[in-house]
């Protein structure tokens, strides 16, 4: 008789990540009631608890873009085809991701609702906002004097995904997209390379997701430009994520929308033009980077309640458990407490489910912290708590000392996942693999990113599709050992990060 097998631990997702990777995912996403799918095929509807981590996203990066004297700005959802056309590369990128508005209104022909109003041009879902901001810059730049011209916007985009996934790809998504004009080329790309450090450190410190850092190759910029950089994230199973891209676009936007200036020769030139953005994949990202098997794990600066109070009521004590947990509340929220600038994210849950549902409910949303105030604590003025990087044990401490203790413990959740995500990182990158015939073995048998040498030539990264990998950066702080490229022994050009990717 074969051995007894250990019983597997109860978890509250099915799957687990080790059983179905891409099944655990869409199953955190319902239970911490990020989003759904909507009604329209591709697109999602954002719940509360998903928008606000977007919120807190949004309003961090928005300080940091407004500290480089960028401008907010809004501009319309729909863009003239033509537009599009004046670049040609840009267009081409784009052309099959479009979603094409021909007609202005509906009329009832029998019943039934058709198209009528032919438009005199069609006009594009906004994909990204290039060609309509360099429309506008072609207005307003004059002289040297209006530049650097510095703007972003926050808005959506449509883009027709063929194979949504909820926050990774979906037809409609939100996002931050950065757009600026210059009088030198080296003062555009000091703008693309402060805005490609501005991400990196975002999802370092404010996401706990490590990144590596580095220049796309040319198969893979940003339709028009000359140069795209990347910040590419690994996910628990291995596969990269691009999380935030810059580009240097160089003049080829401004001869196609003649943006020009008078420069201090008084001669007229070209402006140097970039872009940059984030978007709501980096919800996806952090679900991905850091969720375990009792669902989502979130890094406290972005958790919609940082602290959740859970009252624990039982027959004729009910009001006075009650009273005690908001007096913990406020005690934590107080000036000088966890977060003055946001004491709502201290949140007395006051529905009326039984304690232990309301406390798993909010360990799949990922709350860092979970208060639980019962009878005894009520009486004894103490404050048990849970960390949900070790929500299965209890800790307890006087209400005077609270304070600090989940102060404590908010840093322990941070410190700890962006502990774990470095140490996944470092060690999910390989850098012992020599030959075409290993790479192919590791990514048939394995997940991770892969550090080798490479020729650069685009030929030799065809031989990577049937593989379902490719070039995600040329990595600006990883150095690959070898001479010769591992996909077709030529002689290197490149360190080159290779993965598989979302």
């Amino acid at each position: 008789m074969p051995p007894a097998q250990p019983a597997k631990a109860a978890t509250a997702i099915s799957p687990t990540r080790a059983e179905d990777f891409p099944g655990w995912y869409q199953e955190v996403v319902r239970a911490a009631e990020l989003a759904t799918m909507a009604h329209v095929r591709g697109c999602m509807v954002i719940r509360p608890w998903g928008y606000r981590m977007w919120e807190l996203m949004q309003a961090e990066l928005d300080l940091q873009i407004r500290a480089r004297r960028h401008d907010n700005v809004y501009f319309p959802v729909f863009i003239p085809v033509s537009y599009l056309q004046a670049e040609a590369e840009h267009v081409e990128g784009f052309a099959k991701e479009m979603a094409v508005v021909t007609h202005h209104r509906l009329e009832s022909v029998d019943g039934v609702l058709a198209p009528a109003g032919p438009l005199e041009e069609p006009i594009v879902v906004r994909p990204t906002s290039e060609t309509i901001f360099g429309k506008s810059m072609a207005e307003w730049i004059q002289s040297y004097r209006d530049l650097p011209m510095r703007l972003n916007q926050w808005c959506n985009v449509v883009r027709w995904e063929l194979r949504p996934r909820v926050f990774l790809r979906t037809s409609e998504f939100l996002w931050q997209e950065g757009h600026t004009a210059h009088e030198t080329e080296a003062s555009a790309l000091a703008d693309t390379l402060n805005a490609h450090e501005m991400y990196r450190t975002f999802a370092e410190d404010f996401l706990c997701i490590p990144t590596v850092p580095g220049e796309k190759p040319e198969s893979e910029r940003f339709p028009g430009a000359l140069q795209t950089f990347t910040i590419e994230a690994m996910m628990q199973d291995g596969r990269a994520l691009q999380a935030g891209t810059s580009h240097y676009l160089g003049q080829n936007f401004a001869r196609a929308f003649g943006i020009d200036f008078l420069g201090r020769d008084n001669q007229r030139q070209h402006v140097y033009t970039t872009s940059f953005g984030i978007s709501t994949r980096l919800v996806g990202a952090v679900i991905m980077t850091h969720g375990d098997d009792d669902g989502l794990v979130l890094p406290p600066k972005i958790a919609p309640a940082q602290v959740v109070i859970v009252p624990i009521l039982r027959g004729g004590a009910s009001e006075e458990i009650l009273a005690y947990a908001e007096e913990v509340a406020s005690e934590l929220a107080r000036p000088g407490g966890l977060d003055p600038l946001a004491p709502d994210r201290v949140l007395v849950d006051r529905t009326e489910r039984r304690a232990n549902d309301v406390r798993w409910s909010y360990i799949k949303k990922g709350a860092p912290v979970i208060i639980e105030v019962g009878p005894r604590d009520a009486v004894s003025r103490t404050v048990s708590y849970r960390v949900r990087l070790d929500h299965r044990n209890v800790r307890s401490v006087p209400l005077a000392q609270a304070t600090e203790a989940i102060r404590s413990a908010l840093a322990e959740v941070h410190d700890g996942l962006l502990t774990q995500a470095r140490t996944r990182l470092r060690d999910g990158i390989r850098s012992d693999l020599s030959s075409f015939a290993e790479l192919r073995k590791f990514f048939a048998e394995s997940r991770g990113l892969v550090l080798a040498p490479w020729c650069g030539d685009p030929e030799c990264e065809a031989a990577l599709k049937p593989l379902a990998v490719s070039v995600r950066c040329i990595p600006e702080q990883l150095e690959a050992s070898g001479d010769a490229c591992i996909v077709d022994g030529r002689p290197r050009r490149f360190s080159a990060l290779f993965g598989q990717s979302y």
